[in-house]
């Protein structure tokens, strides 16, 4: 089964085309980079995803689930991580996630038990106590990725999770990211920067509101480097 399936999706603002017939599959446990450039249509996509917006053409299913038919079930099944911070910086770290969890439906001894697995998942136990705040930008970050993964959902998204970072907190998110595959978690990771995609990571590549490649990203770069490759795609003319 899928996780994520998406089908002849189609979106605009007024006159707008914002995607065009966007379809694409995921399995579980994959790690999905969506490699665009500003403006492509990923953030409008994710919108959808999570039903902030709702298609006028198309279908989503998220692991298994109808969005439009069951939104409720497909809802609880993903993992959200926007790229502007939703932390409250007066609380510590154990509280943003104990007021999540609470949300959720997370009480007692499995909200407990969750709270301190994705704190040792995501590396930042040691940092429990400190009010978000006085976190750096990296450490912040790891903590919105541990609280979407509180209710153990089956499909993590990520939209633009890395932008203002530098190069050496981004390596430690993503590959952080990487690592939750491993538990069945399935990524989608929307990105610009062709760097955070490994070769063997199943790579979309939106442009200009559709699907231009779809496929490993070693052999959509074609022996190139990945980022050559994306912006001779990209800078193509027609």
């Amino acid at each position: 089964m899928s996780a994520i399936r998406v089908e002849g999706l189609n979106y605009r603002y007024g006159a707008k085309q914002a995607l065009t017939d966007v379809g694409f599959e995921v399995g579980q446990g994959r790690f999905c980079a969506l490699l665009g450039p500003n403006g492509a249509g990923k953030s409008t996509l994710f919108n959808l995803l999570t039903r902030l917006f709702v298609p006028p053409a198309g279908q989503i299913h998220i692991a298994g689930h109808d969005l439009q038919r069951a939104s409720r079930a497909a809802l609880a099944q993903l993992g959200i991580v926007f790229q502007q911070s939703t932390l409250d910086l007066d609380l510590t770290v154990r509280q943003n996630l104990t007021y999540f969890a609470a949300l959720h439906g997370l009480s007692g001894k499995r909200r407990a038990l969750r709270i301190a697995y994705v704190l040792e998942r995501l590396d930042i136990a040691d940092r429990a106590e400190e009010k978000a705040r006085a976190l750096n930008g990296g450490h912040r970050r790891r903590t919105e990725i541990a609280r979407a993964l509180l209710h153990d959902p089956k499909v993590l998204l990520l939209d633009e999770p890395t932008v203002g970072f530098d190069a050496a907190a981004r390596a430690a998110i993503t590959d952080h990211v990487h690592d939750l595959t491993n538990d069945g978690t399935t990524v989608l990771w929307a990105t610009h920067l062709a760097d955070e995609v490994r070769p063997d990571d199943r790579l979309i590549v939106l442009h200009r509101t559709r699907v231009l490649r779809d496929g490993l990203a070693g052999e959509i770069a074609g022996g190139r480097p990945l980022q050559q490759a994306f912006l001779a795609m990209t800078q193509a003319p027609g």
